[in-house]
């Protein structure tokens, strides 16, 4: 495993993302598993663990704290606020100050926490990232000795935009993957220019870059890619990047004949890799084996340039204009 720097902390260039362990939304990964998962990332060199507090309404949050009490040395665990609908959270309540910290509280107390590493906006409206409340919310839980860092994930760049204006922001998490190339475009330079760190997720299009799948492939009933192709439930770019899954399994195999051999799924993240504005790419599993292939990505040469060229020729051509949801 190689590192990168996140601010003044040298973290894995290979995350670990756990909404797979929730149990919610992937089908279901039960708890013995969902250890084995943790312990084969943290054996492999990995010290970068993003959850959410939604994923499984903590379970995830619960799963990893457990796992963090019998583990040696120093590993960096980011989280998310802002999507809770339980109880007396929801959409605006959740970004006052008060329902923040209580949000924030939630994870320290499944995580079996003192202070959060990094607490990040869960792809809130972009109308409370214009207005900015809620950053001035995250400096204060920070000054208050509760996170040590903040961030935002977002879904769109101009959302990244936006975000990228707030002082002491140290992270964004946004999908990048070869089924959204011109994030890098966009986006990166300023990133890079501000100091702060880009967080990579879906970097597998929701499995469509692993070549495993064809036309015939079938999703569990709890499963987002069953009950979220076309966005019915939530943003349709956080499945399969937004595009149509047979149409993406076709294009998969087009990209698997352009790569240096057939491991797809490791190229397609070390393509991410390749770009050094990324601090950290956080592939998900819900097996032990698939969190061994992601992390041999970061063993991989970089792609060859013409490699590069032809993957970006294909996207622009046949994959930009394919892209539904809001990116």
């Amino acid at each position: 495993m190689k590192y990168r720097k996140f601010k003044d902390v040298d973290i894995a260039e290979v995350g670990l993302g756990t909404w797979q362990l929730g149990s919610a939304e992937w089908g279901n990964v039960d708890e013995q598993e969902a250890t084995r998962i943790l312990q084969a990332y943290l054996m492999a060199g990995g010290n970068f663990i993003d959850t959410a507090d939604i994923y499984g309404m903590g379970l995830s949050e619960k799963t990893i704290g457990r796992l963090m009490k019998t583990v040696p040395g120093e590993i960096h665990v980011a989280t998310k606020l802002g999507r809770r609908s339980d109880g007396d959270f929801g959409w605006p309540q959740n970004f006052t100050y008060d329902s923040m910290k209580r949000q924030v509280e939630a994870s320290l107390e499944n995580l079996g926490f003192h202070k959060l590493f990094l607490e990040q906006l869960h792809c809130v409206p972009p109308e409370e990232l214009k207005r900015g409340e809620v950053f001035d919310h995250l400096r204060r839980l920070q000054q208050e000795g509760l996170i040590r860092y903040f961030g935002a994930s977002v879904e769109t760049t101009e959302e990244a935009l936006v975000c990228l204006e707030q002082e002491g922001l140290a992270s964004l998490q946004i999908i990048f993957n070869l089924f959204r190339q011109h994030v890098a475009d966009e986006l990166f330079a300023k990133a890079k220019e501000k100091g702060v760190a880009i967080i990579v997720r879906v970097p597998l299009a929701s499995g469509l870059l692993t070549g495993k799948f064809d036309e015939h492939t079938q999703f569990g009933q709890n499963d987002h890619r069953n009950f979220n192709a076309n966005g019915e439930s939530f943003n349709a770019g956080e499945t399969f990047s937004g595009i149509e899954f047979k149409q993406g399994i076709q294009i998969a195999r087009r990209m698997v004949g352009l790569m240096p051999d057939n491991r797809t799924a490791h190229w397609a993240i070390r393509w991410i890799l390749d770009h050094p504005e990324v601090t950290t790419v956080i592939p998900g599993a819900s097996k032990v084996a698939q969190v061994n292939a992601n992390n041999a990505a970061s063993e991989l040469p970089p792609l060859p340039a013409e490699t590069f060229k032809q993957l970006r020729e294909l996207y622009d051509s046949e994959i930009k204009g394919e892209i539904r949801g809001h990116y």
